[in-house]
């Protein structure tokens, strides 16, 4: 997910992801542990989007503040 498109979001929209990621990082985990992920990179993609969305949410927050 590109930094634009988090943008673009609305802070309902963003939350909502954010729940889908963390969700989606547990299953790859879990995958992980049991030896049946394909592909190790999906974790690392799925962390840094949350950290994307979370640093607009933050962002957003402190704007509403000022």
């Amino acid at each position: 997910m590109k930094a634009k498109e988090i943008h673009e979001m609305t802070d309902n929209d963003l939350v909502t992801r954010l729940g889908e990621l963390k969700q989606e990082l547990f299953n790859l985990r879990f995958s992980h542990a049991t030896g049946q992920l394909a592909n190790p990179m999906q974790m690392v993609v799925c962390k840094k989007d949350i950290a994307r969305i979370k640093t607009v949410l933050r962002e957003r927050e402190l704007a509403k503040k000022a």
